[in-house]
């Protein structure tokens, strides 16, 4: 009867849509195994941008294939996208607590961002698993060398050794000078320390290297304090002018002051220059003006010059008025933005 018939329909109903799903699985899995060959052949042509693209699809419709997910992280870290590796040598730990070359590739990627205890601990988490594990092991190595000419580097700067300082950071920098993220900002720190020694010359040569790298607002704000040091005050100007103009809202006050000082250096430099003065840069802290400051006050004294009296009259006034400026927070803060700092001074 009627329901008999309807009984046969539904079941041909239902086994249709069942033969479609085989075959849109089937299909599916064809589409599958296309893509994973393609992944592979992209990754071993070292295509690496390709590579993650098809990296990505596999895993768009695959739910367990850690193997794709390492190599396409892999692919990441060859490409520069050091967060992408962490991201997803994160979710194969995640899995797979005890895949060695994970913590080494994450370590990796720490490393290249100059995030060196991150890198640290997972190279250690490594070596827990396999003592004797030689990406890990020769990634701690290296950091630990690293790390410890860096650290070398401060300690001599804090104590004014700074050509040691100097040679320790280039010690550490040489290691690798790809790793960029290490490398530029010890640069700066380079920068500053030829500033300290008065190798004003040295000093924008090498600011000028970490611009010629990629500009940046440190960059250039180094560059631009070299110039000024070297009495360059126009092309501090300028260089100060380019950082105002790529920096983003937040850093742009920041660059207008800096070129309102070039601005007034340039200024005072036609006028009495305290800074020059003493001899000191306008980045001077209190100690070294004070250092300064004894020691030409003892050369100047007008007791020890009887040969040139009036000279070192004149000399000995000029640098006991910068003292009294420089050594006093208001009063140089004052002469820093370019304003009368005595009550009876003429414009």
């Amino acid at each position: 009867g009627i329901v008999g018939e309807f009984g046969l329909a539904h079941k041909s109903a239902k086994g249709e849509k069942q033969e479609k799903q085989a075959v849109d699985l089937a299909k599916e899995a064809g589409e599958c195994s296309k893509m994973i060959v393609m992944a592979n052949e992209a990754y071993l042509r070292e295509d690496w941008a390709s590579a993650i693209v098809h990296f990505n699809r596999v895993l768009g419709i695959t739910l367990d294939t850690p193997d794709m997910l390492f190599m396409k992280a892999q692919a990441e870290f060859h490409t520069g996208d050091y967060y992408g590796v962490i991201s997803d040598t994160g979710k194969m730990l995640k899995n797979y607590p005890k895949h060695i070359e994970s913590y080494q590739l994450r370590g990796e990627a720490y490393f290249r961002l100059n995030e060196m205890d991150m890198a640290v601990k997972h190279f250690r988490e490594g070596l827990k698993l396999d003592p004797e594990h030689k990406g890990c092991k020769e990634g701690h190595k290296l950091l630990k060398k690293i790390t410890k000419k860096d650290k070398r580097g401060d300690e001599a700067f804090e104590k004014g050794e700074y050509q040691n300082a100097i040679t320790r950071w280039w010690e550490a920098m040489n290691n690798d000078m790809t790793l960029l993220s290490f490398v530029r900002p010890t640069l700066l720190k380079v920068v500053k320390a030829h500033i300290a020694l008065k190798e004003y010359e040295k000093a924008i040569e090498e600011a000028q290297k970490h611009v010629g790298n990629q500009e940046s607002v440190e960059g250039l704000h180094a560059l631009g304090e070299a110039q000024l040091a070297a009495e360059k005050y126009q092309e501090a100007i300028n260089t100060y002018q380019k950082a105002f103009d790529i920096a983003p809202e937040d850093e742009k006050r920041k660059c207008k002051e800096k070129f309102s000082e070039a601005q007034t250096a340039l200024k005072q430099s036609k006028e009495k220059n305290y800074y020059k003065i003493l001899g000191v840069p306008r980045t001077a802290q209190q100690k070294e003006i004070k250092k300064s400051y004894r020691e030409l006050a003892l050369k100047w004294h007008p007791d020890k010059n009887t040969d040139n009296k009036e000279e070192a009259e004149k000399m000995f006034q000029d640098i006991s008025e910068a003292y009294e400026v420089l050594s006093d927070k208001e009063l140089r803060a004052k002469y820093d933005r370019g304003e009368d700092v005595f009550e009876n001074q003429g414009g």
